[in-house]
């Protein structure tokens, strides 16, 4: 055989293996573009968001002890006015939103910071999913505002960047994904009495316990409109994803799986983070996420601990840099030093960058597949590794996805597709010892569910 001939051998092989590999993963392109969420990511506008801001500011304050009666100012024209807001969206989509008042009465005694007994209200619009109207993700912001005093009802607490930016934000978010059908559903929510312990939080946390809410993530938007820090940075470019590393509520079996196998820091609300990184670098210009191994801000809290606390994943989106002069603080000037959380301090086209990774998330995670479960892993002492999971059974699924990265690394690096008819692979010469693992469910449109760390191990045969 001369070697001309050798050569066009090898490469039609080579060509073959090529188109076998193409028909293989028809539908499943690495790095798979969806022109939707590309379109989502461009679409919330940053006057609409400035326009919502002033609004809420305009109402002097909405201290969870100010005015419920007034129709000009206070917390009770606050949270009319934003289901107003939710009604005239969906309304707008063909009434697409189920709009409604959660109230919960939280008694004085009990509580220090609640001076006296206090209905706090929530401000919930659910987007119903079409096949899947029981599975959730969630986009929260704070309906309440403060200035130094906490329980302060009447003084001026405009608190436009804490907390008028998230709600501004889920009020955007909301008119944006209204305009699109989605396979689970989608819900916008303003949370109350966050000033004073989380209480908003904590009752639609524990309502959506009762009622067996299927919850992919909650997305807790607290401050994502100061561009200007106290450390003297000006950042426009970067925000915080904080969340904790694993389940609060994980039981002695899952504690013994982690010190032995691994997890600690692939709980599912670690997972949901990563995925808000990753939509990020893939849909977002200009703009990076920094991931915090950190339930919240140094001993301080935000509104989705309550749905953690009840073991749903969730994070909490926010800007960079803070400027605390802004932050719970009487108007004033003090030694030429400006207090006070005012409508200057709010970077609008900042806050609606952060809305759309919002919006793209939830997106994402609405239009994938349901997240494989029972997933299982083996190799100790073996040359490669093994994982298996059960099916997803969803007429959308396209594929499995499996991703590996180094021990110490904080993002997925690698990755391989399997086909949806096939619920197990082997990683050749991908050695268990040295990396982490997880499985997402793919569908054909190329979203993806988020990552599932495996739990159990694969009986040796």
């Amino acid at each position: 055989m001369n070697t001309s001939f050798r050569i066009a051998s090898l490469l039609f092989l080579l060509f073959c293996g090529f188109v076998s590999m193409i028909a293989q993963e028809k539908l499943v392109v690495p790095g798979h573009f969806d022109p939707r969420i590309a379109t989502i990511a461009e679409s919330t506008s940053a006057d609409r968001i400035e326009k919502d801001i002033r609004k809420l500011v305009s109402f002097g304050t909405r201290n969870t002890f100010s005015d419920t009666l007034s129709k000009t100012r206070g917390i009770g024209a606050a949270r009319r006015w934003i289901k107003a807001e939710f009604d005239r969206i969906s309304a707008d989509c063909g009434n697409c939103l189920e709009v409604f008042y959660q109230r919960t009465l939280v008694p004085a005694e009990g509580n220090r910071r609640i001076p006296e007994d206090t209905w706090i209200v929530n401000v919930i619009a659910i987007q119903r999913g079409s096949t899947y109207p029981n599975r959730y993700i969630i986009m929260s912001g704070d309906i309440d505002s403060r200035a130094s005093n906490g329980s302060d009802g009447v003084i001026d607490a405009p608190g436009a960047n804490d907390n008028a930016t998230g709600m501004a934000g889920a009020l955007e978010a909301a008119r944006v994904l209204s305009k699109y059908k989605f396979p689970s559903s989608v819900v916008y929510v303003g949370l109350s009495g966050e000033e004073q312990g989380l209480f908003g939080g904590k009752h639609m946390a524990q309502m959506a316990k009762e009622e067996g809410w299927d919850i992919m993530g909650v997305l807790n938007n607290d401050m994502i409109g100061n561009i200007h820090g106290i450390d003297g940075v000006i950042d426009n470019t970067s925000f915080r994803v904080f969340s904790e590393p694993s389940p609060v509520n994980a039981d002695d079996r899952q504690r013994i799986w982690q010190r032995f196998y691994g997890g600690e820091v692939d709980g599912p609300s670690r997972q949901l983070a990563r995925y808000v990184h990753r939509m990020t670098d893939q849909y977002m210009t200009n703009l990076k996420a920094t991931m915090i191994y950190r339930l919240d801000r140094f001993g301080r809290g935000g509104h989705h601990r309550p749905f953690n606390d009840e073991g749903f994943p969730g994070v909490r989106i926010m800007e960079k840099h803070e400027n605390y002069n802004r932050q719970h603080q009487d108007i004033r000037v003090e030694e030429g030093i400006e207090y006070g959380d005012v409508i200057e301090g709010v970077n609008f086209p900042y806050a609606a960058k952060l809305t759309a990774v919002n919006a793209i998330v939830m997106a994402g995670l609405a239009w994938a597949p349901p997240a494989p479960s029972g997933v299982m892993i083996g190799g100790a002492v073996r040359a490669s590794t093994r994982l298996k999971w059960e099916a997803v059974e969803d007429a959308n699924l396209q594929a499995y996805k499996v991703y590996w990265r180094e021990t110490t690394a904080p993002q997925w690096q690698y990755s391989k597709y399997v086909p949806k008819d096939q619920l197990q692979t082997t990683l050749k010469n991908i050695i268990i010892d040295n990396y982490l693992f997880g499985v997402a469910a793919v569908g054909k449109d190329g979203n993806e569910s988020v990552v599932v760390y495996p739990t159990t191990l694969i009986p040796r045969r």
